[in-house]
C-alpha cells in the first residue's frame, strides 16, 4: 500500500525520506543551538500554506510577532495567511497550568475547529521541562503522543539536544515517541578549517529512508540539503 506523503518543503531532505513525511505522523527535529531547527520548521509551515493547508504553530520560546517576522525575513508574504490558515500561538513556559492545559485540552479542539493538517511545536523540550518529576514528564509525553496519533494532522516537534550527547533530545523521550527523527548537527574537520552543518534521518517508522549524513546550508530564502553530496 502506497503511503501518502507530506513534504517538509526541503527537496534534499524530502528525498532522504523517500518523498517526505508519512501523512499524520509525528516528526521530531533534534539539534543543538544554531543548527536551524526553527528554520526547518518554518519551511514545513510555508510549504503547507502554499498548498492551501491550514497550519498551527505553537511557540514556547518566541512571540507571535517574532515568528511572523522570521517568515517574512525569508521573503515569504505571510499576511494572506494570518489567522486564516496560519495560527501562531505563543505559550508561556513559566505558566505551568496554562501551558499544560493549552496543549493537553485546547490543542485537539483547535486542530479540529480550524481543520489544521500541519502542526509545529517549537520547542517541545520547553513543554517537557514544565515537569520537574521524571515519571510525570514521561507519562504526559506518552499521553501527548497518543493524543496526536488520534488526530488527522502531521506534526513536527523541535527539540534541543542533551548537553553531552548530540544524538539525544534534552530529556531523551521524544525520539522514542516520534515516528521520524531528524538530527541536525555540526561537523568539525580535524584541521578545524571550517564548520559544516549536517542532517541525518535516524529513524522513520513504516518507511525506508537514507541513512547517510548529508550537508546542508541555510540561505536567505531556503534551506538546501545536498542529498548527492558527502560531508567527508
Amino acid at each position: 500500500m502506497i503511503k501518502e506523503r507530506i513534504l517538509i518543503g526541503i527537496p534534499g531532505l524530502d528525498d532522504m525520506m523517500m518523498g517526505g513525511l508519512i501523512k499524520n505522523s509525528m516528526c521530531s527535529i533534534i539539534g543543538t543551538y544554531g543548527t536551524g531547527k526553527t528554520t526547518f520548521a518554518l519551511q514545513f509551515v510555508f510549504d503547507g500554506l502554499t498548498k492551501g493547508e491550514t497550519v498551527i504553530y505553537i511557540s514556547l520560546e518566541e512571540s507571535e510577532e517574532s515568528i511572523y517576522e522570521k517568515i517574512e525575513d525569508r521573503g515569504w508574504d505571510v499576511e494572506p495567511y494570518k489567522n486564516k490558515t496560519l495560527y501562531v500561538i505563543k505559550l508561556d513556559p513559566t505558566d505551568f497550568t496554562l501551558s499544560i492545559n493549552s496543549i493537553k485540552n485546547d490543542l485537539p479542539e483547535l486542530i479540529r475547529t480550524v481543520g489544521a493538517t500541519r502542526l509545529v511545536i517549537d520547542p517541545i523540550s520547553l513543554f517537557e521541562g514544565l515537569f520537574d518529576d521524571t515519571s510525570a514528564r514521561r507519562k504526559e509525553m506518552f499521553r501527548f503522543a497518543e493524543m496526536m496519533r488520534g488526530m488527522e494532522v502531521t506534526s513536527l516537534l523541535t527539540s534541543e539536544t542533551e548537553q553531552n550527547n548530540i544524538y539525544a533530545s534534552k530529556y531523551g523521550l521524544v525520539e522514542y515517541l516520534a515516528d521520524t527523527v531528524i538530527i541536525l548537527r555540526y561537523i568539525r574537520p580535524s584541521d578545524l578549517s571550517e564548520v559544516h552543518t549536517a542532517v541525518e534521518v535516524v529513524k522513520m517508522r513504516r518507511s525506508n529512508h537514507s541513512r547517510e549524513i548529508k550537508p546542508y546550508e541555510i540561505q536567505e530564502d531556503r534551506v538546501n540539503v545536498y542529498s548527492e553530496a558527502s560531508v567527508f
